[in-house]
């Protein structure tokens, strides 16, 4: 009898003990956003400075910095498509603390087998950036998409088309752009962006793929000119040029920009982080940053669910058109 009693008591406290221990979990869960950021915090940019990619980070960095109250340092790591940003963040503490920048190539660079962080190390945080993709030919060789195509329609793999590598946005972009078309082009890796436009404006090759923001000075003067864009609908901005969706081409992906921090992140420091960028998003200050940069044509932003959606569709797309270009 005083047996069954002792166990009656012993198992009671052990009930008390688990249900303590679940509402310390669950308190201390809840706080850890309230904590953060617990230090200084960390932009690792999976590119190089002065880039897309970099001005992004660099613009979201002081509004941050205000926001948290916190320091914020930036560190460029181009190499190898970014690799190493997205493998230093993977590997980094789950405390929100090392923010990866990166660009559509994280994912173009995972479809062609070169980048060995996978989405399940990494948690997509926003997407901010939905960068318009275009054709850009130096004027002075096609006038309009018209006579592009018709010169590449009538002159199999007499056209050559530039991108900063292999497993970039503007190869996937060239890709797609191929396949919808059944022209027969060729595409030429070059090293930086800077190398594929000289080509471009030498004449060396017939033009490349890329956003208009990255060419405006070189639109200013009249050297490049962009002749075809990858959306639905006309630019309002540039009503002349025509568009893939007119022609009866699907193709509108662009060049993507967005936040990850490491899987082991707990749900509440991210969804703490994707708050905060929203509130920028939305500020004045950086819709007028897109809007001086050209960034503003179609949304921007993703939260963290739709941003991993949007990266796993795009990942078996690409993964798909690597396979059958091979």
């Amino acid at each position: 009898m005083l047996r069954n009693k002792f166990i009656s008591i012993i198992a009671l406290m052990m009930v008390f003990l688990l249900v303590g221990c679940g509402n310390s979990s669950e308190e201390s869960a809840g706080k850890s956003d309230e904590n953060y950021p617990s230090g200084n915090m960390k932009f690792l940019v999976a590119a190089g400075a002065g880039g897309g990619t970099d001005n992004f980070a660099r613009q979201v960095q002081p509004m941050l910095e205000e926001n948290l109250g916190t320091t914020i340092s930036v560190v460029n790591l181009p190499s190898a498509s970014g690799a190493q940003a997205h493998k230093r963040t993977a590997n980094s503490e789950g405390n929100g603390l090392t923010l990866d920048f990166a660009s559509s190539t994280y994912i173009t660079s995972l479809a062609a087998g070169q980048n060995p962080t996978g989405l399940e190390q990494l948690t997509p945080v926003a997407r901010m950036q939905s960068d318009v993709m275009t054709l850009i030919v130096n004027p002075n060789k096609y006038k309009n998409f018209d006579e592009f195509y018709e010169h590449a329609k009538n002159n199999p793999e007499d056209v050559t088309i530039g991108g900063t590598h292999a497993a970039s946005p503007d190869k996937m972009a060239f890709l797609e752009f191929k396949d919808a078309t059944g022209l027969d082009l060729n595409f030429i890796p070059y090293d930086e962006q800077g190398s594929v436009s000289s080509n471009v404006l030498s004449g060396n090759i017939d033009g490349m793929f890329g956003e208009i923001s990255s060419i405006l000075g070189y639109m200013e003067s009249g050297e490049m000119k962009p002749i075809l864009i990858f959306a639905e609908e006309r630019l309002k901005d540039f009503p002349e040029i025509p568009t893939t969706v007119e022609k009866g081409w699907d193709l509108t992906n662009g060049n993507e920009r967005g936040v990850f921090v490491s899987a082991d992140t707990p749900d509440e420091i991210v969804s703490k982080i994707e708050q905060e960028l929203k509130n920028i998003y939305d500020s004045d200050k950086y819709q007028e940053y897109e809007k001086k940069t050209n960034l503003d044509f179609r949304e921007g932003w993703l939260g963290s669910e739709e941003y991993r959606e949007k990266l796993e569709k795009d990942l078996d797309k690409y993964k798909k058109l690597q396979k059958e270009n091979k």
